[in-house]
């Protein structure tokens, strides 16, 4: 049996300790970052490696490839891919140019995942941004409207799931307001509880029927003045869970986020109380690991039954399929709505 925790490595192969964590505390998933990601071979036995110190061949391994400047595979050995607000633009002038330049995006980003072994990817990413956003989101945002953001994250996560890889809908309940970076400090929105509803929670909503979603290290106001969503079970029973009407598997979003405050131990243990199903550890660091394992739960009840499910909503890649000519039209568009950008 899994624990409820996902876990990073700290570098291109697994060491020894790393090895024997793995297989005595079982976590449920493995996420890569650029430290681990050197060729196409070194990590498809990087992923190996992880699956058999854990015993399951079915271990989910995660990965953040959004394009732009959230990219942990990048040229030579993988092709590049733009930053969310490229869809946008070309969105707004051709609509469904914009939605199919997305299903390109995450076909092909999906094919060049699952040959490694990849099986989930952490996008789409659906925040309502304000003029006043953090550069955390910037142009990783897909727009400035509900429509052009869903139907983006839409076209996006069907592109992967052709591809054999899960999405993870993030950062739910929306990080778009969010005026600081949560990697580095605690962000409190205060906007009114109707407006949340109506425009920030508006694209999870209609996307709440994907696999795993994300938590935001955000404090609402609002909603709980207190604790921000990841640890909030006003947040997550409320809203998440009722209002959005998500019944995935439930992320918190990294554990090793100073937006967090307090210790590692403390941190685990308040996500759990407030309803989250999974804790997600991203920086390597083998003593915030040991922390993490200690303080997290074997996967069991609901929780374990949204996690099956989760891994059941992956399909096998359709087929055949021809990457080349996918390719072409997908850099077709992007050449077009270059011009569009270069044109505002």
């Amino acid at each position: 049996m899994s624990k409820a925790f996902i876990t990073g490595c700290a570098g291109s192969q697994l060491t020894p300790d790393e090895r024997s964590f793995f297989a005595e505390e079982r976590p449920w998933g493995l996420i890569l970052f650029g430290r681990n990601c050197e060729s196409p071979q070194q990590i498809r036995d990087l992923v190996a490696d992880f699956r058999a110190c854990v015993g399951a061949e079915d271990a989910p391994v995660l990965i953040d490839q959004e394009g732009g400047r959230v990219r942990r595979l990048r040229p030579p050995h993988w092709p590049d891919y733009p930053a969310g607000a490229v869809f946008g633009a070309l969105f707004d002038a051709d609509r469904p140019a914009g939605c199919r330049a997305a299903w390109l995006g995450g076909r092909l980003m999906g094919a060049d995942l699952a040959e490694l072994g990849i099986t989930v990817d952490c996008l789409p990413i659906v925040d309502l941004p304000t003029p006043e956003t953090s550069d955390a989101i910037g142009d990783r945002a897909y727009g400035r409207t509900v429509e052009a953001i869903t139907e983006i994250g839409r076209g996006l996560s069907d592109g992967l799931a052709a591809a054999g890889v899960l999405p993870v809908l993030k950062h739910i309940p929306g990080h778009g307001r969010a005026r600081v970076d949560s990697h580095l400090e605690l962000p409190v929105v205060d906007a009114s509880a109707e407006d949340l509803s109506t425009l920030d929670f508006a694209p999870f909503r209609r996307l709440r029927d994907l696999p795993m979603a994300m938590t935001a290290h955000v404090v609402y106001s609002a909603l709980d003045a207190e604790r921000c969503a990841t640890r909030s079970p006003i947040i997550i029973d409320r809203i998440i869970r009722r209002d959005i009407g998500f019944d995935g598997l439930l992320m918190s979003d990294d554990v090793s986020m100073k937006a967090l405050g307090g210790d590692m131990s403390g941190r685990i243990r308040d996500l759990f109380a407030a309803g989250c199903d999974m804790a997600l550890h991203c920086n390597g660091d083998f003593a915030e690991m040991r922390a993490v394992a200690a303080n997290s739960p074997e996967l069991a009840g609901r929780a374990a039954e949204r996690a099956e499910a989760a891994l059941a909503a992956r399909r096998a890649p359709e087929a055949p399929v021809d990457l080349v000519a996918l390719r072409a039209e997908f850099d077709a568009m992007l050449a077009r709505a270059g011009a569009l950008l270069q044109g505002a």
